[in-house]
C-alpha cells in the first residue's frame, strides 16, 4: 500500500538557504564598507603627511646622498672636485675630492651654516674638514680655522641653510684672500659654494651664488640647490 504525504516537504530547507544566503551578503557588504572608509582614511592621513612636508620629501628623491661621480674626467697633476650646497634646511652639503665623498650626511661631518673641506694642494690628502653654524654659533672658532690653513691647500666650502648671521668682516676678508668674488654679499639663507686656495693671487673661477628671494626661492623660504664642479692644478712651488 502506498502512502503519499500531502504539503511541501522542502519548504523548510529552501528557507534555510536563503536565510543563510542573506546574512552572508550582509556581512561581505559590511566588510567592503569597512575596507573602503580604512582605505579612505588612510589616504587622508597619507595626504596630510605629503602636505605638511613638501619640501623634505621632494628633496629627498631630488638629491640622493653619497653618490660622487664626476661628469668631467681631470687631467693629470689636478684635483677633481664637486660640491654641492645644501637644499634649504632639509638635504646638507656635499662635497667630493676625486670622485670621493669627503664631507656629508653619510661621513656625519656636515651641518647649518658654513661646511670647509682643506685639502692637500701637492698631495690631494683631505687634511681637515668642519663646519661653523653662522646663525646661532660664533664666528671666533671660524676664523681661526681659517688662520690655521697652510699655503698651498686647497679650500672648498659650502653653505647648508644659513651662513651670513654672524659673518662679520674679518672672516669674509679671510675668505676673500683665499679668492672669492662674492663672500662679500653672501646674506641671510643664501646659497654659496666656493673652492678656492691658500696664498692664490688671483680670485678664483670656481664659485657658485644663489641669493634668497621670498618671490623666487625654490624651497619656500630657501634658493635653489648650487652645485661647482670643476678641476684645479695641484700646488707647485
Amino acid at each position: 500500500m502506498f502512502t503519499f504525504k500531502v504539503g511541501k516537504p522542502n519548504i523548510g530547507k529552501q528557507s534555510n538557504v536563503i536565510r543563510w544566503f542573506l546574512q552572508a551578503l550582509t556581512l561581505l557588504i559590511l566588510l567592503v564598507f569597512i575596507l573602503v572608509v580604512f582605505l579612505q582614511l588612510y589616504s587622508n592621513q597619507l595626504k596630510g603627511i605629503v602636505e605638511k612636508a613638501p619640501v623634505s620629501s621632494h628633496l629627498a628623491t631630488e638629491h640622493p646622498e653619497g653618490l660622487c661621480q664626476m661628469k668631467k674626467v681631470c687631467p693629470a697633476n689636478h684635483l677633481g672636485f664637486l660640491v654641492q650646497s645644501g637644499a634649504a634646511n632639509v638635504v646638507p652639503p656635499k662635497i667630493c675630492v676625486n670622485n670621493k665623498l669627503v664631507l656629508g650626511t653619510v661621513m656625519n661631518n656636515a651641518g647649518d651654516g658654513i661646511n670647509i673641506v682643506v685639502v692637500n694642494g701637492k698631495t690631494g690628502e683631505i687634511l681637515k674638514t668642519d663646519h661653523f653654524n653662522m646663525y646661532s654659533g660664533k664666528v671666533e672658532p671660524l676664523i681661526e680655522f681659517l688662520k690655521s690653513i697652510e699655503t698651498g691647500s686647497v679650500v672648498l666650502m659650502a653653505v647648508f641653510d644659513e651662513g651670513s648671521r654672524n659673518l662679520n668682516d674679518e672672516a669674509r676678508k679671510l675668505i676673500a684672500d683665499m679668492g672669492s668674488s662674492t663672500i662679500q654679499s653672501l646674506g641671510y639663507r643664501d646659497n654659496w659654494v666656493f673652492v678656492g686656495g691658500k696664498g692664490v693671487s688671483e680670485k678664483s673661477s670656481f664659485e657658485q651664488y644663489v641669493k634668497s628671494d621670498d618671490s623666487k626661492n625654490k624651497y619656500d623660504n630657501w634658493p635653489e640647490m648650487v652645485e661647482l664642479e670643476g678641476c684645479v692644478p695641484r700646488y707647485m712651488e
